[in-house]
């Protein structure tokens, strides 16, 4: 289970909306399988973990879609 970084934190960066924070987070994640397979071998933690560390910290960013309120 994952308990860092808070998921309450994770969805501010989406303007509160989990789904999109799930769809950012998931083709984070496959870009990183994508372009760090051998790092992964010998990580310690999964893609995924990665991809929400890098929302968290503002390295990757939602920006919203037009029409969006």
């Amino acid at each position: 289970m994952m308990n860092k970084p808070p998921i309450d934190e994770l969805a501010k960066k989406t303007n509160g909306n989990k789904y999109i924070l799930s769809i950012l987070a998931s083709k984070r994640a496959k870009e990183i399988e994508t372009t760090r397979r051998s790092e992964l071998a010998t990580a310690d933690k999964k893609a995924i973990s990665i991809a929400l560390e890098e929302i968290y910290n503002g390295d990757v960013t939602y920006t919203g879609v037009e029409g969006e309120e």
